[in-house]
């Protein structure tokens, strides 16, 4: 070595590899954003809130609430209830929809009449083919609040963060997007407990 001039030795590269495989490759399947129904049952006041889901990506549709009258009985104001689910699911078509769970009070009579508005909320989506999901009041506020006791002031200012433009002009139409908000994330794991029957 020392003062000898270094030895050049040439490689050859081929790259035919390289361009057998650079036109098999295909390009990822494109994600469709998927919309979703939230509905909050109530005899009074049942909110409605559609947003769509896109990854983790959450976008504000619609919301609003179908109140019946008070001089209504309850037969009457249950087809109230199922025609205006019908005309929000004619408006906006939604792909899934979701609904809360009752929850059981002392008061048997108020239970259950709930029961009944909570009844007509599934029904709807499922007359359009709509498979409706289900979830416990806490999971709801856990999955919007971070916490499963959160107060309906709690969940109305996580929905300013969440959705930005959504305007819910009762606590029942922000309560049925925060129902929406959670299928949105729990939604895959929905599907795989239904193919197990679960």
């Amino acid at each position: 070595m020392g003062g000898d001039d270094p030895v050049v030795q040439t490689v050859s590269v081929s790259f035919t590899s390289i361009w057998r495989y650079h036109c098999a490759m295909s390009l990822p399947p494109i994600r469709t954003a998927v919309r979703i129904l939230g509905i909050d049952p109530g005899l009074r006041r049942t909110g409605w809130g559609v947003v769509e889901s896109d990854g983790n990506r959450l976008v504000f549709v619609a919301c609003g609430s179908v109140e019946p009258k008070d001089t209504l009985t309850l037969a009457e104001r249950l087809l109230a209830i199922h025609h205006g689910l019908e005309k929000v699911l004619a408006e906006f078509a939604p792909a899934e929809a979701a609904v809360e769970q009752t929850f059981v009070n002392k008061d048997g009579a108020a239970t259950l009449k709930l029961g009944q508005a909570r009844g007509v909320a599934m029904l709807a989506p499922a007359m359009h083919g709509i498979l409706v999901a289900e979830y416990a009041p806490n999971q709801v506020k856990k999955t919007v609040v971070g916490a499963g006791h959160a107060d309906k002031v709690q969940i109305q200012m996580m929905l300013k963060i969440l959705l930005p433009k959504a305007d819910p002009r009762t606590a029942d139409a922000a309560d049925a997007l925060a129902i929406a908000i959670t299928h949105a994330h729990h939604r895959v794991a929905a599907q795989r407990l239904r193919a197990v029957g679960g």
